[in-house]
């Protein structure tokens, strides 16, 4: 009944709006910063393998995530160094705009669990229970946006021209 609501209402829609707004300019202005003001992500990395997640008997939570950091991140550094900060500039945008919404909202939510895997909470957790019910309400969190004409041409030009059933009159 709630994703229904959440999902169909117009009033629903305005509630999106504003939380979208919110969640958006939180990444965007995060990510221009980064791109502004020299990003290196080394620092970061370099700390949170050497001071991974422990639970309460001392053991490594993450181990998989360390070793992931460790083997890929750490000496791909640069790659990271260019998607952090243009991928929160971008799902700000996405969010701020309502375009592409369940992307962005989809994308905010891989690199929120990335940051909290890591050992970072900070704002985290309310920013992923707001881009859950941003996912959960799908185009409908876009309605007041760019969604409400991006979304119908792209499913009639993209989503029918890759059809693979071929229609016969």
């Amino acid at each position: 009944m709630f994703a229904n609501w959440l999902r169909e209402n117009k009033i629903a829609a305005g509630i999106l709006t504003v939380l979208r707004l919110y969640l958006g300019y939180s990444w965007f202005t995060a990510g221009f910063h980064k791109l502004t003001g020299g990003f290196d992500a080394a620092g970061f990395l370099k700390g949170v393998t050497a001071n991974p997640v422990k639970g309460p008997d001392g053991a490594v939570v993450y181990g998989w995530y360390v070793e992931f950091l460790k083997g890929f991140a750490l000496p791909n550094v640069d790659i990271f160094n260019f998607i952090v900060p243009w991928g929160e500039v971008l799902v700000g945008l996405g969010l701020m705009l309502g375009c592409l919404t369940t992307a962005a909202a989809f994308f905010a939510l891989v690199m929120n669990f990335a940051f909290f895997l890591a050992g970072t909470v900070s704002h985290i957790p309310t920013d992923i229970f707001l881009g859950v019910i941003i996912l959960a309400a799908g185009y409908n969190a876009g309605r007041i946006g760019l969604d409400r004409w991006v979304v119908p041409f792209f499913r009639k030009t993209v989503l029918k021209a890759n059809d693979p059933v071929k229609r016969t009159a």
